[in-house]
């Protein structure tokens, strides 16, 4: 017996294992991601490696913590309800459906369930992206009680992204206009092209604006738009194909900044 306890975490989106004494002390947490052991107190690696034996799944690097990069310290500043990385595709609809669930049995599907699916399968679709060096914030919220579906920022720039839901609809974007099936056409592009602006407004770099659609039948853009994209769910992987527009380190500087929630009030 070590007389070690180890208890799992998440933070950030990311798995932790961590290493604690029978009083709470953290000695150790194991990043299972990285393959590492970040020892915080020395001459205690024997016992974390046996407390740590049954969990470790290869080769692991043993060390104390790597010094934190400047965008590392921005955000371990940042205070829990500030940091706007854990946010869940469609958190804003999560939160309005946990505390108004609507009637259990209405003619019609609540309309904010769809808009959740489109925000959840678009918003899978941009963290799957973290490994080409990308990062995506989901639910931004803007004053007034807007908010920018997903933020994607990487090699390839800064994209606001907004989602519609078009399961086997057939989808007509003539600029500004966008029709969805047999109904009325909305000028929907507007909307997307604004909260591009607001996020560049905000973050002081260029962002781009994106809809993009959810499983839809057929899409048709009779004319070139002027900066939009509009883009597939399934196409979303193509951003990863993107680069020579940031650098490493400013990718990892605007996440930082886009994280704080202080910086979309000014908005």
């Amino acid at each position: 017996m070590t007389g070690l306890r180890v208890i799992p975490s998440w933070r950030h989106g990311q798995e932790r294992l961590y290493v604690c004494h029978t009083d709470g002390r953290n000695i150790a947490w194991y990043d299972r991601e990285a393959a590492r052991v970040n020892l915080l107190s020395e001459g205690e690696e024997d016992g974390v490696l046996k407390a740590l034996g049954p969990f470790l799944t290869g080769p692991v690097t043993v060390g104390p913590p790597p010094v934190p990069t400047p965008a590392e310290l921005a955000r371990l500043s940042l205070h829990p309800d500030d940091d706007l990385a854990p946010n869940r595709p469609g958190e804003a609809l999560l939160i309005a459906l946990d505390r108004e669930p609507g009637p259990a049995h209405r003619l019609r599907p609540d309309p904010r369930r769809k808009a959740l699916a489109a925000e959840q399968s678009v918003g899978e679709a941009l963290d799957a992206l973290d490994g080409a060096g990308w990062h995506a914030l989901h639910s931004v919220p803007l004053p007034g009680g807007d908010r920018i579906h997903h933020l994607a920022i990487g090699p390839g720039g800064l994209y606001a992204v907004h989602t519609l839901y078009a399961r086997k609809q057939r989808v007509t974007v003539a600029d500004p206009m966008v029709t969805l099936g047999r109904r009325e056409p909305e000028p929907l592009l507007r909307r997307v092209r604004a909260d591009a602006d607001r996020a560049a407004y905000a973050l002081t770099a260029e962002v781009h604006p994106v809809l993009a659609l959810t499983e839809p039948a057929d899409v048709s853009v009779p004319a070139p738009l002027r900066e939009v994209r509009v883009l597939r769910d399934t196409d979303l992987t193509g951003l990863s194909r993107l680069g020579g527009v940031l650098k490493p380190a400013d990718v990892e500087a605007l996440h930082a900044m886009a994280r704080d929630r202080r910086t979309w009030r000014r908005v």
